[in-house]
């Protein structure tokens, strides 16, 4: 076994106070692509006269929600996606009482679909769709079925995803336990994130345990704190750290 992997696992058999802090790099292995990689989806040639931020800013949605939706549901629903290793491996270090929670800016609710229960999602999830009138609850499927923009068959208002666009907020209760998490934790483990986006990645200053860890491709702005990095799958790197505990 890999010497990095191997400190990983005596890493994680001495934390019992792990959280996991990770991006889009998580999900690659489940086919949804990073957005920000160099075949990422920021960089895919639009046929349109606007970059994929402005597409899901949430001055479009107001402006061009048609857009917005034909866009939203062809990009970034992946409704056959499944759980891939390293959801799996975090939700069985929650199992065994290590992991205390899961901060993520994933939309996709793959942790949950592996069976994570302390789940922070930074910035919501495709998964769950609100009417902006009566706030009723539409699943994904109702969105994908839609034909244009998806109304309330209940009042006829608009249902908008509950996904945080370009120019909004980050929920205060998500980014509260985010940060209490954080703070508390023994290990920080950063995952398949470049730490680019803000305010999530400034988050990660919270922590003052004793360990973090770093796992992604390529380099980061926290390399320089981290006590392991690993620039590999992180699919795989947690799944053979955790099969071997």
């Amino acid at each position: 076994m890999d010497t990095k992997i191997k400190k990983l696992t005596e890493i994680l058999k001495n934390s019992n106070n792990i959280v996991f802090f990770g991006g889009a790099g998580v999900s690659t292995a489940s086919g949804i692509p990073d957005f920000r990689s160099s075949n990422g989806l920021w960089n895919e040639k639009l046929k349109i006269n606007f970059t994929p931020e402005q597409l899901v800013s949430h001055t479009f949605f107001v402006k061009y929600p048609e857009e917005f939706f034909r866009f939203y549901k062809d990009k970034l629903i992946y409704p056959d996606a499944k759980p891939n290793g390293c959801h799996i491996a975090l939700a069985k270090l929650e199992e065994m009482g290590k992991l205390k929670a899961v901060v993520t800016q994933n939309i996709d609710g793959l942790h949950q679909a592996a069976g994570s229960k302390v789940v922070y999602e930074l910035h919501g999830s495709v998964l769950r769709n609100y009417c902006m009138k009566c706030n009723a609850f539409y699943n994904e499927k109702f969105i994908l079925q839609s034909e244009g923009v998806p109304t309330c068959p209940k009042c006829g208002g608009k249902v908008k995803p509950d996904v945080v666009l370009y120019e909004e907020g980050l929920d205060n209760n998500i980014i509260n336990g985010a940060v209490n998490a954080i703070s508390n934790a023994d290990t920080l483990i950063i995952g398949g994130t470049s730490l680019v986006v803000y305010p999530a990645a400034g988050l990660i200053n919270y922590f003052k345990g004793k360990n973090l860890v770093l796992i992604n491709k390529s380099t980061t702005s926290a390399d320089n704190k981290a006590n392991l990095i690993i620039s590999d799958d992180i699919a795989k790197v947690l799944s053979e750290a955790v099969s071997e505990l």
